[in-house]
């Protein structure tokens, strides 16, 4: 079936700010809920569908991307959703949002005491492509040296020496989280905070690891490849899931934020997915007619100038400039005729210009003049 619209999903307009988003997917989590729909295919389906689509659009990036290319956007591992495989995952990635609700603690799924305990989350990275125009022109493969916090291999990201047990936090017993009552004038107000013991993972480790200090990462490195689509631009900004930092304790690691940049082209401009190029003949060429060649993504073009071709005449070559994100077809290469004048002449050459100057057929011709430049820019993009 095709994915519904993110916005439908959770309610809200395209223009809904961030804390509308969080709390229509609130309602929408609360409502959908597996302790208050047990044993229903259809709620957990829905459940499953609203946080996918908090995912994407609590993000400022990849809400980005996606209003620029809807779910095509998301595709090929940039920018897309965590895939949520059971509702473990929604709860470690979207626990907070609950609040209080469900007596302060996640109910287990279907029945049986879920606690709300902490979930380490590693940070984004962010790092710069810079890319030439061939590149974008077609799509390239990148292999990226990224610094980063790393899982420990020596314990293997739990924080614990040789692989030692730990225990359950005595402060907590195990959640997490720990309960104060205070008397006020109003009654007793009852409130929760994360247990300062063991950090709100439940959990003690009886013997950290020496390598790691019991954090469970390091710093390292790792080579990340990245597939980097044809028809980027400048400032785009693409997200590969799961590549940022590692996470504490074997928690999520962080997404890796990739920015795009266009490295300048030494002939060719860019103007969205057309190209631009100026290009200079001689008085006579433009008079006589000539064939020169043009410099385009993919190698050399030959074009023809006509005979009497005016100063500012625009000539496209179709489906040379650079092909659409996510999409078919490309965009055109346009060039603009400039006729070069010399700045210093020979005897003779001036000898032959004064002779030319006083023909009829030199002389211009005002009301038989040809469409200036803007006149014909602004047939070609209506």
């Amino acid at each position: 079936m095709a994915k519904r619209d993110y916005y439908e999903v959770l309610g809200v307009s395209r223009g809904a700010s961030a804390d509308e988003i969080k709390k229509a997917y609130r309602q929408m989590a609360l409502k959908y809920h597996p302790d208050k729909n047990p044993n229903n295919k259809e709620a957990e389906e829905k459940f499953k569908e609203a946080a996918e689509a908090y995912e994407v659009l609590s993000d400022a990036d990849k809400r980005k991307r996606y209003d620029q290319y809807g779910h095509d956007g998301l595709k090929g591992g940039f920018g897309g959703f965590q895939e949520f495989t059971n509702m473990e995952d929604i709860f470690s990635q979207f626990g907070d949002i609950f609040g209080s609700a469900f007596g302060g603690a996640f109910s287990g799924f279907g029945g049986g005491g879920r606690q709300q305990r902490r979930v380490n989350r590693g940070t984004n990275l962010r790092v710069k492509v810079r890319l030439t125009l061939e590149e974008i022109n077609t799509g390239v493969e990148k292999k990226l040296k990224v610094n980063k916090y790393v899982q420990c291999q020596h314990c293997s990201g739990t924080g614990s020496q040789g692989g030692s047990s730990f225990s359950t936090c005595s402060t907590c017993r195990g959640t997490g989280q720990v309960t104060r009552v205070t008397n006020t004038f109003l009654g007793q107000m009852q409130t929760s905070s994360t247990c300062p013991a063991c950090g709100g993972e439940g959990h003690i480790i009886q013997n950290k690891c020496v390598h790691c200090a019991g954090n469970g990462i390091v710093k390292g490195e790792e080579i990340i490849t990245v597939d980097i689509p044809a028809g980027v631009s400048e400032g785009i900004q693409l997200s590969m899931n799961g590549k940022g930092n590692a996470a504490a304790r074997s928690g999520i690691p962080g997404d890796l934020i990739i920015q795009i940049e266009e490295a300048p082209h030494n002939d060719l401009q860019r103007d969205g997915n057309n190209l631009l190029y100026d290009l200079f003949i001689s008085f006579p060429d433009s008079a006589l007619g000539t064939s020169v060649d043009i410099p385009t993504l993919d190698g050399k073009a030959r074009i023809k100038i006509d005979p009497g071709t005016q100063a500012g005449k625009v000539l496209r070559l179709k489906g040379k400039g650079v092909p659409s994100l996510n999409s078919y077809g490309k965009g055109d290469l346009l060039i603009t005729i400039n006729i070069w004048t010399p700045k210093t002449l020979s005897r003779q050459e001036r000898e032959m210009l004064e002779e030319l100057q006083h023909s009829e057929n030199f002389k211009p011709a005002p009301g038989a003049r040809e469409k200036g430049f803007f006149d014909r820019m602004k047939e070609y993009f209506q």
